[in-house]
């Protein structure tokens, strides 16, 4: 029995030992600081497309470190931001951007607040306007009052 789970246990160590170097990758190498700086930049403003509301620098996600390796390398190849951007939303979508393009897509992500307040303020309006037309009517006229 012993030799069995101590084969079992030689069996499993390497895998989990495998686990553990993927759960913490090596850290990115910059050339400069310019390239830091645009880096990290560009990474506050994309999503991790695993979690939830958290940016691809924030997160520790596995795929997240993918992404941010990703992200450089496209840097690294001369690509500008847009260019990256455009990268990542044609793979995984216009999740992956915090601020989303304006486009048919995303319309009323955009303009759907504002309009859900004009709708308020118009029904707000018209109640207004119904109770004053309703109540001008109402009051009734009292000639013994003194004041």
């Amino acid at each position: 029995m012993r030799a069995l789970l101590l084969a079992l246990l030689l069996t499993l160590a390497p895998g989990l030992a495998m686990g553990q170097a993927a759960q913490n990758p090596a850290p990115l190498e910059f050339r400069d600081q310019a390239e830091e700086q645009r880096f990290r930049n560009l990474v506050a403003e994309l999503r991790c497309v695993m979690c939830q509301n958290q940016s691809l620098s924030d997160s520790d996600a596995q795929i997240a470190h993918d992404l941010r390796r990703e992200v450089l390398g496209l840097m690294r190849e001369g690509r500008t931001d847009a260019e990256v951007k455009d990268f990542l939303v044609a793979r995984y979508g216009e999740f992956v951007l915090y601020r989303p393009r304006v486009s048919s897509t995303t319309w009323l992500l955009w303009f759907g607040p504002a309009l859900v307040l004009l709708a308020g303020a118009v029904v707000v309006v018209r109640i207004v306007r119904r109770r004053s037309a309703g109540s001008r009517g109402e009051v009734p006229m009292d000639d013994g009052q003194e004041w």
